[in-house]
């Protein structure tokens, strides 16, 4: 399996009238043909803007990529032309959006917005691309398809209406799926549904996605890897079931830790947080950005940078940035506690 993307160093910053805004500080990472990565982390911490920097989507000004690159099937995005890009967007990569409420244009039928896109990029005829949008609906469960292709936004429940947006990305049988938070706007039995017919899609097209929320629960059932993002930076990354079943980054384990159990009852159920707050990201950076919340922090946490680094020699594709080694302190507490 050929690396589709690989994201080498992507630094974007806002310039604005209260300042920089530090938004991505060097993220970097591969994604495999076929793979599915998931990327988790508190608001703000830079999920979404890398992922909006590299498709060419962030306002410039006041945004501005000040390094890096994003090469896809060997070609960097961020040298091409607005015109080279646009006949990737949409075509080999596809997004779908986080609220499906404002990203479709309601003065449009759903089927006019996805015919569009068919157009553009495959060069159908009107009566061709029409009756593939029908497919598409029907592929992702909208009912009496050839009736509803004439609708409008309107005419859709919240579900229905980011089904639609699943077509749209769809459409063009891209290389890579981008999802960016698409089931947070909608109830939990939607959810459901909706993620059980992305994988179904994903297994049968065969495509690469990158899947971006904060619900851990979610990309459990759905990635392969994770990448785990603080303060715009890549703080842990590895295979889903290494990175949950024993994480090396104490910012990864707090957001294990503030998952309700279901194994639990009475006193045991509460909830730990994370204590503080996340970082002014106004402030440039220093050292490890979440060391002020970390308990486990050293004195070098608060002075250097830690790059990712392999967990240890038996896990050399789980990585971690940290200067602390979690699994040993972790060990001595449970030492400690058992004596």
């Amino acid at each position: 399996m050929g690396v589709l993307l690989e994201v080498k160093d992507l630094v974007v910053r806002f310039h604005t009238q209260e300042g920089v805004v530090y938004a991505v500080n060097g993220v970097s990472y591969r994604l495999n043909e076929g793979e599915t990565l998931g990327i988790v982390g508190e608001s703000g911490s830079g999920k979404s803007v890398h992922v909006l920097a590299m498709m060419g989507l962030i306002p410039q000004p006041p945004g501005k990529i000040e390094q890096g690159q994003v090469l896809f099937e060997g070609q960097d995005l961020l040298k091409m032309t607005p015109r080279q890009l646009r006949s990737i967007r949409g075509d080999k990569i596809a997004m779908i959006f986080q609220d499906p409420m404002t990203s479709l244009n309601p003065v449009l039928t759903v089927g006019e917005q996805i015919i569009e896109a068919i157009r553009l990029h495959k060069g159908f005829s009107q009566s061709q691309a029409r009756k593939r949008t029908v497919e598409l609906l029907e592929m992702v469960g909208i009912a009496d398809a050839a009736r509803r292709v004439d609708d409008y936004p309107h005419q859709f429940s919240g579900g229905m209406r980011q089904r639609v947006m699943i077509a749209m990305g769809l459409s063009c049988d891209p290389k890579l799926l981008i999802a960016d938070e698409p089931t947070t706007a909608l109830d939990v039995t939607i959810q459901a549904q909706i993620l059980d017919l992305v994988k179904d899609l994903k297994k049968e097209l065969g495509m690469a996605m990158i899947w971006i929320t904060h619900d851990l629960g979610v990309v459990a059932g759905l990635a392969d890897t994770i990448n785990v993002m603080y303060a715009g930076r890549v703080v842990e990354r590895g295979p889903i079931e290494k990175v949950f079943g024993n994480p090396a980054n104490a910012y990864t384990l707090g957001l294990l830790n503030s998952l309700p159990r279901l194994d639990q009852s009475g006193a045991e159920q509460r909830l730990i947080q994370i204590e503080g707050a996340p970082p002014d990201m106004r402030i440039e950076p220093i050292g490890d950005s979440f060391a002020p919340r970390n308990q486990y922090a050293t004195e070098r946490c608060f002075k250097e940078t830690p790059p990712l680094r392999v967990v240890d020699a038996k896990n050399p594709d789980h990585f971690t940035a940290a200067w602390y080694d979690l699994r040993a302190l972790r060990a001595q507490e449970t030492q400690q506690e058992t004596v």
